[in-house]
């Protein structure tokens, strides 16, 4: 069999549970850190505000271009 690649780029999260509100609630996206490698991301509770965890992706490029306005 030949190799399959994923019909997927990257998944993105829309509601996570939530300890504090004790359900499943929307979730925002918060850029953390932009770093060489790529960005380090924190979901959070659209109701409460409460951290319910995190996501790092893999593109550059956004690093590269703040080093490019410097």
């Amino acid at each position: 069999m030949g190799s399959r690649r994923p019909s997927y780029q990257e998944f993105e999260v829309s509601e996570l549970y939530c300890p504090n509100c004790r359900a499943s609630r929307p979730v925002r996206r918060h850029l953390l850190l932009v770093l060489p490698s790529g960005n380090r991301y924190e979901y959070r509770c659209a109701v409460c505000g409460g951290s319910l965890g995190g996501k790092e992706d893999n593109d550059p490029s956004e690093f590269r271009a703040i080093l490019q306005r410097t």
